[in-house]
């Protein structure tokens, strides 16, 4: 047998380069050895005698066929796909881009750079719309090499695809795979795809924003760890208990005329603020989406905060002086009750003159500060009492009006500030840096209070705990780290992410911290014993952005391509994508009693989502007649030429929008 493989390896190598005289001596040299095998000796038999010769010409007769096998092989499961059943098509779809980003990597990996490039460039365009991104990079592995080094290309490598699909269309991906003996296909969907069968009918072509994900750990491995229990109510003797003892909420005439205070206060704070003198395109996707979960500490009588279950503390939780505490429960008995029919007065500030260079904001929780910070790595605060005072926000940053400013100017970082966050009371400013520092300002003292230095690159965002005195911290080091304010070291450090650590956000609870990732993951973590508990997967991009619903039962992430998912928090399943953005969600918010969700994006757009009948949507998972209704979308607030970088409902229920007018929109 050995001999026949190699006399026909040889064979056709020499038919292929067109060496027909050779090839014809060579048929001779078979025919007489077959006459008279013991006068003749050929090539073969040479080659037989010399073991290590053998292995090289197979060897090499097998790399001369593999770019044709991976070609034609892609080739025909491409024009069988699409050849396909409507019925079945889109299911069949989801297959060919596993399989052609696996094809490319493998005659990389087997240094067949022209062909690979060649393969590339044929049928890059059936994917170009739902993967330009991932295309993009992968344009830049040029050698075998390049597959290690790329951190995105060896991740692909080394993980696995998950996909959605019917049994009938599983059925028949198999029988074609097997009636035309593709082997190296067949082989590349049985290494690198987990699919997960469902019965019935296919889905719906509204579920493929679901049904494909790419997962750095494999999905065994994260339904093991969402399987791990969770705690995710309330605590016990919450705000919220204390204003039922207190007499509850006042009447509905008593909530307009506490919303008509507010809004007159909010007419003379809604003025424009300026911005930074310099700055130029520094990692603006990295730019930091402050998001209006983190600090909201005080919620109402809504039916989905008196719904959920009481938990204990597992931090040693601050307490509240009396005075705060009164006042955060007189904002709660004036908070105005929000639904599909209510929706909320929004508050937009403005920045204008940035010159490109504001990298992020945020809001204080009753809307009275607004910070900004800076590419010249300085951070600037905003009163929007004094502001109203000084009747126009458009003095200029350098102090040049008059010799007077129209905020306060933080200095003391050494490079471009990417997050910003109050702490609940407005008492205390955090920010952090590309410089890898975590700072603490005093809004009081208008002064530094203290440096946190942990990371060892870029700190991405820093979120205050809803309760205060805890702050958590996200980074390009992959790691994330809850830190509390009387001390520098970290308490705990979250390893587990693949990539950047893009955003974080606390549980209401304060037991528990979400991590958004480059890695196209979502994680939460227990802040006491600093383990993952729940690995959220289904984004297609970078996450950046997330929000906590006030009970504690859902979560909100939002990514790089405009997609938003709801998540159960209790099991870690996605209750329904939010899709309607079209560039980068930058800040999410939920109102205080939940029943609605705010999406800020680069778009220039604030939208506001029914959550209620997006959550109710998942009860009727298989009924996929019911898809077309679950994307709730109530209202779209558009800007004229604004990127929204931060959101945040007030404690009475006011909406409040910050982000820096663009010319480049």
């Amino acid at each position: 047998m050995d001999e026949e493989v190699l006399d026909k390896a040889v064979y056709l190598y020499l038919k292929k380069k067109g060496f027909t005289q050779t090839e014809q001596i060579f048929q001779q040299e078979q025919q007489n050895k077959n006459k008279n095998s013991s006068s003749s000796v050929t090539a073969t038999d040479v080659s037989l005698s010399d073991p290590d010769l053998a292995k090289q010409i197979l060897v090499f007769s097998q790399s001369e066929s593999i770019p044709t096998l991976y070609h034609d092989g892609y080739s025909k499961l491409r024009s069988w796909t699409y050849s396909s059943l409507d019925l079945y098509k889109h299911e069949l779809l989801r297959v060919l881009y596993p399989v052609f980003i696996h094809c490319f990597m493998d005659l990389i990996a087997k240094g067949h750079l022209q062909e690979a490039r060649a393969f590339f460039n044929t049928f890059r365009e059936d994917h170009e719309m739902m993967h330009s991104r991932d295309l993009t990079k992968l344009e830049g592995v040029l050698s075998p090499s390049h597959l290690e080094e790329m951190e995105f290309a060896h991740t692909l490598r080394q993980s696995k695809v998950n996909i959605k699909i019917c049994q009938y269309s599983y059925d028949l991906l198999l029988q074609y795979l097997h009636k035309t003996q593709s082997i190296t296909m067949l082989g590349i969907i049985n290494e690198h795809i987990d699919f997960q069968v469902s019965p019935g009918q296919p889905s719906s072509i509204s579920d493929d924003a679901e049904a494909f994900s790419l997962v750095g750990s494999g999905q065994d491995a994260a339904n093991l760890i969402n399987q791990k229990e969770i705690h995710w109510g309330l605590l016990e003797d919450c705000l919220e208990d204390r204003l039922d003892k207190a007499g509850g909420l006042l009447s509905d005439s008593e909530k307009t005329e506490g919303e008509g205070k507010e809004g007159e206060l909010d007419e003379n704070k809604k003025k424009s603020a300026d911005g930074g003198k310099q700055g130029g395109p520094l990692k603006k996707l990295k730019k930091d989406k402050v998001v209006g979960g983190a600090g909201k500490a005080a919620r109402g009588e809504g039916d989905k905060s008196t719904a959920a279950p009481r938990v204990k503390p597992e931090l040693t939780l601050p307490t509240i002086s009396t005075d705060v505490e009164h006042s955060i429960l007189e904002d709660l008995r004036n908070r105005v009750q929000l639904n599909n029919s209510t929706l909320p007065s929004v508050s937009f500030y403005t920045f204008i003159n940035t010159h490109n260079g504001l990298n992020c904001s945020s809001i204080s929780h009753d809307g009275s500060l607004v910070a900004g910070g800076f590419s010249d790595s300085s951070l600037k605060v905003w009163d929007m009492a004094k502001l109203g005072r000084m009747g126009t926000g458009e003095n200029d940053s350098d102090g040049s009006n008059g010799g007077k400013r129209s905020y306060t100017l933080y200095q003391g970082h050494s490079g471009p500030v990417y997050s910003a966050s109050f702490s609940p009371f407005g008492d205390f400013l955090l920010s952090s840096s590309s410089d890898s520092t975590i700072r603490l300002w005093s809004t009081k003292l208008n002064a530094n209070v203290v440096c946190y230095k942990g990371h060892n690159y870029p700190v991405w965002d820093v979120q205050f705990s809803p309760l205060g005195h805890y702050f958590a911290s996200a980074s390009h080091d992959r790691t994330a780290r809850i830190w509390s304010m009387d001390r520098i070291q970290p308490l705990r450090i979250l390893a587990g992410h693949l990539s950047d650590v893009d955003c974080v956000e606390w549980h209401m609870n304060c037991n528990y911290v979400a991590t958004g990732s480059s890695d196209k993951t979502v994680r939460l973590w227990d802040v006491q014993s600093g383990e993952c508990i729940r690995i959220f997967i289904g984004h297609r991009s970078m996450i950046l952005s997330l929000a906590m619903s006030p009970d504690g039962r859902y979560m909100a992430s939002g990514d790089e391509d405009g997609s938003i998912m709801m998540w159960d928090v209790s099991n870690g399943r996605c209750v329904t994508p939010l899709v309607g953005h079209t560039s980068c969600v930058w800040s999410l918010a939920f109102s205080c009693e939940g029943s609605l969700l705010a999406s800020g994006s680069a778009d220039s757009t604030v939208k506001l989502w029914d959550v209620n009948t997006s959550a109710k949507t998942p009860k009727n998972e298989d009924n996929k007649s019911g898809n077309t209704n679950r994307l709730r979308s109530l209202k779209t607030l558009p800007t004229k030429s604004t990127p929204v970088y931060a959101l945040r409902f007030s404690r009475r229920n006011l909406l409040f929008a910050a982000g820096a007018l663009s010319t480049n929109v």
